[in-house]
């Protein structure tokens, strides 16, 4: 299990998902830079990622899923 919280990359999606802000704060800066260049993967991988981090799929850079949420 991660040390990031869920609520956190959720919001940090939600706001700045277009950029890859939660790819950054979870340590997955090559994906974070292709996100911020295509703003959020021509708009599919930022909701991917939104419903990804809902249902608990999201996981770190080490692979470790992000499921709490406080």
């Amino acid at each position: 299990m991660s040390d990031e919280k869920k609520l956190t990359v959720f919001l940090l999606c939600y706001f700045f998902g277009m950029f890859g802000g939660h790819r950054f704060y979870t340590g997955k800066t090559k994906s974070g830079i292709f996100m911020a260049l295509t703003l959020g993967g021509f708009f599919v991988l930022y909701v991917n990622d939104l419903v990804t981090i809902i249902t608990g799929g999201f996981t770190d850079k080490e692979g470790r899923k992000i499921t709490a949420w406080v």
